[in-house]
C-alpha cells in the first residue's frame, strides 16, 4: 500500500511517497526546480545530496536528480544567439531553480504518483524567448522510479530544446563497468574521442565523461560499495550518457542529455518542437 504524504524541512513542503510494504520512498521539492531529492530502495537512500546546497536558495543544489530544461550543460560565454538577437542563459537552463506546481497525486494499490507544471515567465523567456508548459510526472513502483515527460511549446515558431537530467548515485566508486553498447565516449578532459574498453574512471578527472555512440537506450551499472545495481532506460530522445563526479564527493552522476553541451552554440542536433504540438517521453531507474 502506498502513502502520500507533505510536510515542511527547510522551510520547503516535501512531498513524499512511500511504499511501506517493500520499503520505497520518493521526495520531492517543487520549490526548488520539482527536484526530485530522495529515491529509497529496501530501505536504503539511493541518491546523494548536500543538504547544505538544498537549504540555501541562493545555491544549485547538489544531489538528487536536477532537471535540465531548455538545455543540459553549459554555453559558450553562458550565451548564445537566435534569429540575430544574443541570449544569457545559466548552466543547465531555466527550469531547475524555479517554483513548481503540484498540480496532482495519485495513489493505487500498485503504484503511486505525483504530476508537476512549470510555465514560461516573463524571467524565462529573456533567457529564452519561448512559450512552454512542461508537465513531468514522478512514478513511484516497487523499485522502480519512472519520470514520465511532456514538453508543450506554446509559442508561435519551432522552438528548440536539449533537456536532460542529472542524477546524483550515492557512492564512493568512480571506477564503474557500464553495460552499454555505446563504444565510444568523448573525454571533455582532453577534448578526445576514445574507445570504451572495460571500466571508466572518474576518478582524477575534473571534466565529464560522455558515451556518443549508444543504439539501446538502456544502460546498467553496479556501485559496487552499495552492492546494488541501477537499470536506467530512456525514450531515444536521450542521445547521451554524461558521466561525472567531483573529487572527494562520495557521488557519481550518470545523465541522460538529447544533446551534448553547447549545443545552442552549434546548432547541428537540437531537439525541435513544431507550435502547438508536445514532446513525450520518459526515462525509468530500477535499483536492484
Amino acid at each position: 500500500m502506498y502513502e502520500l504524504k507533505k510536510y515542511k524541512e527547510f522551510t520547503y513542503d516535501i512531498y513524499e511517497i512511500i511504499d511501506n510494504e517493500k520499503g520505497s520512498w520518493l521526495k520531492v521539492v517543487p520549490e526548488r526546480g520539482g527536484i526530485i531529492i530522495g529515491f529509497g530502495v529496501n530501505g536504503e537512500e539511493i541518491l546523494f545530496l548536500n543538504q547544505e546546497t538544498l537549504a540555501n536558495p541562493e545555491k544549485n543544489i547538489r544531489g538528487g536528480i536536477p532537471i535540465l530544461f531548455p538545455i543540459s550543460g553549459q554555453l559558450e560565454n553562458g550565451e548564445y544567439e537566435w534569429k540575430g538577437t544574443t541570449y544569457q542563459m545559466k548552466n543547465h537552463g531555466v527550469a531547475r531553480n524555479d517554483p513548481w506546481d503540484v498540480i496532482e497525486t495519485k495513489a493505487e494499490d500498485a503504484k503511486a504518483s505525483m504530476t508537476l507544471l512549470y510555465k514560461s515567465n516573463h524571467v524565462t523567456k529573456k533567457a529564452f524567448p519561448f512559450d512552454f508548459q512542461l508537465r513531468f510526472t514522478y512514478t513511484l513502483q516497487g523499485k522502480t522510479l519512472t519520470i514520465g515527460q511532456e514538453y508543450q511549446n506554446k509559442s508561435q515558431t519551432d522552438m528548440p530544446i536539449y533537456a536532460g537530467f542529472h542524477p546524483y548515485f550515492q557512492t564512493t566508486s568512480k571506477n564503474i563497468f557500464y553495460q552499454t553498447d555505446a563504444k565510444t565516449y568523448l573525454d571533455y578532459n582532453d577534448m578526445v574521442e576514445k574507445k570504451i574498453e572495460g571500466s571508466l574512471d572518474l576518478t582524477e578527472k575534473k571534466e565529464s565523461f560522455a558515451l556518443i555512440d549508444a543504439v539501446k537506450n538502456e544502460i546498467s551499472f553496479e556501485l559496487p560499495d552499495r552492492g546494488k545495481t541501477i537499470t536506467m532506460t530512456y525514450g531515444k530522445e536521450f542521445t547521451y550518457i554524461v558521466l561525472w563526479t567531483e573529487k572527494d564527493r562520495d557521488f557519481l552522476c550518470v545523465e541522460p542529455w538529447m544533446a551534448k553541451t553547447g549545443e545552442l552554440n552549434r546548432k547541428e542536433e537540437l531537439v525541435m518542437i513544431k507550435p502547438g504540438e508536445t514532446l513525450t517521453t520518459f526515462i525509468t531507474m530500477t535499483v536492484e
